[in-house]
C-alpha cells in the first residue's frame, strides 16, 4: 500500500523527500502538479514509485471532475483537507484492488499526454508559420 502524508502546503516550507501538490481552491481543485500552487495541499511520499502511482490517480480524478461535488464556498469554491483525505484514501484503496488495470490506464494516460503535447507544439508551429506569411502583407 502506498505510504503518504497529506498536509496543507505552507509557503516557504521546505519538504523532505518526494512530494506532489494538489490545488485546493477554484474550479480546478484537485489538480496535481510537481511544483507548489499558492493554495494547495502537499502529499509526501517515501519512494518515487508511490508518488508516480498517486500522481496519476490524482490526475485521473481531477480530469474526471471527481472533486466538484465536494467543493464548498459560493464565490471561490474550495476543497477541504478533510474531504480530500477521506475521498482520496477511499480511491487509493479501490485502485490497489485493481492495480494492474490502474497501471495500464496510467500508461495510456501518459501516451495521451505525450500526444497532446506533440499536437500543441504542432499548433504553435502552424501559428508561427501563419504569422510569417502574413508579415509579408505588412511590408
Amino acid at each position: 500500500m502506498p505510504n503518504f502524508i497529506i498536509r496543507t502546503h505552507q509557503k516557504n516550507t521546505i519538504y523532505k523527500g518526494i512530494k506532489i501538490f494538489i490545488l485546493n481552491k477554484g474550479m480546478n481543485s484537485g489538480k496535481p502538479q510537481k511544483e507548489p500552487f499558492s493554495n494547495s495541499l502537499v502529499i509526501q511520499f517515501s519512494n518515487e514509485e508511490d508518488a508516480e502511482t498517486i500522481y496519476w490517480l490524482a490526475y485521473s480524478l481531477w480530469k474526471a471532475k471527481f472533486w466538484h461535488p465536494s467543493l464548498k464556498g459560493s464565490v471561490i469554491p474550495f476543497l477541504t483537507i478533510q474531504d480530500f483525505k477521506k475521498d482520496f484514501s477511499r480511491k487509493v484503496n479501490e485502485m490497489l484492488q485493481e492495480h494492474e488495470l490502474h497501471q495500464k490506464q496510467v500508461q495510456a494516460l501518459r501516451l495521451l499526454e505525450q500526444k497532446e503535447e506533440h499536437l500543441h507544439q504542432n499548433i504553435l508551429l502552424i501559428n508561427e508559420m501563419r504569422r510569417a506569411i502574413l508579415r509579408y502583407y505588412l511590408k
